[in-house]
């Protein structure tokens, strides 16, 4: 039976790894329709997949009027008293205030016409990405859904992270886990947040699932290292925590130790004009591109210019632009946070520094520029740890086995119990 991927915006180019999956769980014989709160601005299509997948996905908002009205008629037709159950069960989710109530007004307004469009599908699952709005709609569709004894009846998330567990109240985490069937968790560390937060009764429902790439699409090509000058490259969201300042902070100190280094940072995000005045203000402006945001089509050129990998954030998730560098054999640099030790292990497939530090992380960069052996070693190991722990066919059956074990249970019977080390 079809299973619907639920998120918040679909197709976006900062969640291409979503993109990702559900291709691979196609190429497995899964049928997944794709379905999205808020419908991607042409201008968010960089690619000719996104086109593709724009095409076929159920967009919720805009709100059309008709479609809207005639899901909540069905709804309550189907069973009045599951439809008034569970617009209670929004309203008891609000946080205080009107506000509050509000919004959850509009998750159940939303939810109900996810829940109608697929029981027309004939989906029996939903899976939502991130514990935002997406896993807030498809908590209530399933809801409904177990009680009217219609349409989708079993729903589970992927956890994240890092944003969702700044405020887990906001979000609701142990609620959620609460409510869902399983949840994908993208690292150890990330599982570890969930069960500091989940009654231990609902452990056995977490479960580790990475992200992943295409080690075919994404390999390494030879690069020339007898080039002049070091290019270092990073990709992400032009925010806050992903900790670009400090590299820009790490080029200078390089260029000042005379090593003709050039960065290269792929994205867009609120941040981008404050971080050029900032390589402006440091004297660096001729020596950082800012190449914005660019479609699967074009990442992989960025790539293969590039001689080092870097990612300075604060809070991350496991990069998926991290794996893929990693995959086409770049050296990488990171910082030591959250799951990013589960995917790089310091000397062996890269080199971990400790936020925050622009001295660390030009020290690490500086023995890469001076050690093109090095570099080679490096990007040779990250590959290999690419395909053993982060390629996406490997993920994609992980799922596909949980899709097949959850949405046959029809929303009813407990989970297998917790096992330490599961």
């Amino acid at each position: 039976m079809p299973i619907a991927y639920l998120c918040s915006r679909y197709p976006a180019v900062s969640h291409a790894f979503v993109q990702r999956e559900v291709l691979a769980l196609r190429r497995r014989g899964v049928d997944v329709r794709t379905f999205t709160i808020r419908r991607a601005e042409p201008s968010e299509l960089l690619s000719r997949t996104d086109r593709e997948e724009y095409a076929t996905t159920v967009a919720v908002l805009p709100a059309r009027w008709s479609v809207l009205v005639t899901s909540h008629l069905a709804a309550f037709v189907a069973s009045p008293r599951a439809y008034l159950g569970t617009l209670l069960r929004a309203l008891g989710h609000a946080p205080p205030g009107l506000r509050g109530r509000v919004w959850q007004l509009f998750y159940f307004a939303e939810a109900i016409q996810v829940w109608r469009e697929c029981e027309k599908q004939g989906v029996s699952h939903l899976h939502a990405h991130f514990a935002n709005v997406g896993s807030d709609v498809a908590l209530l569709a399933a809801r409904f859904g177990a009680l009217a004894g219609r349409g989708p009846r079993t729903w589970s998330f992927t956890m994240h992270g890092s944003a969702e567990f700044y405020d887990v109240t906001m979000h609701r985490l142990a609620e959620k886990v609460a409510a869902s069937d399983f949840v994908a968790c993208i690292s150890d560390f990330c599982r570890s947040q969930l069960m500091g937060i989940a009654a231990a009764e609902h452990w056995q429902k977490l479960h580790v699932v990475h992200c992943g790439v295409d080690t075919e699409e994404f390999a390494p090509l030879s690069r020339d290292s007898t080039t002049a000058g070091l290019s270092v490259l990073s990709v992400g969201r032009l925010v806050d925590r992903k900790g670009y300042a400090v590299l820009l902070h790490a080029a200078r100190r390089l260029r000042d130790a005379g090593i003709d280094v050039r960065a290269i940072v792929v994205g867009d995000g609120p941040e981008r004009d404050r971080l050029r005045a900032l390589a402006e203000e440091l004297g660096i402006a001729t020596a950082v591109e800012f190449a914005g945001a660019v479609g699967q089509d074009e990442i992989r050129r960025f790539y293969e210019r590039a001689d080092v990998f870097c990612t300075p954030g604060f809070a991350e998730g496991v990069p998926v632009v991290l794996m893929e560098a990693m995959a086409m054999g770049l050296p990488v640099v990171a910082t030591r946070v959250m799951g990013v030790p589960e995917l790089v292990e310091d000397g062996v497939s890269g080199k971990l520094v400790s936020p925050g530090r622009a001295d660390l992380l030009a020290e690490a960069i500086g023995e890469l520029a001076a050690g093109p052996a090095e570099r080679r070693r490096l990007g040779e190991a990250g590959r290999l740890k690419v395909i053993a722990d982060f390629d996406i066919d490997r993920s994609a059956l992980q799922l596909q086995r949980l899709f097949v074990r959850f949405s046959t249970r029809d929303g009813a019977g407990p989970a297998a119990p917790y096992e330490a080390g599961s």
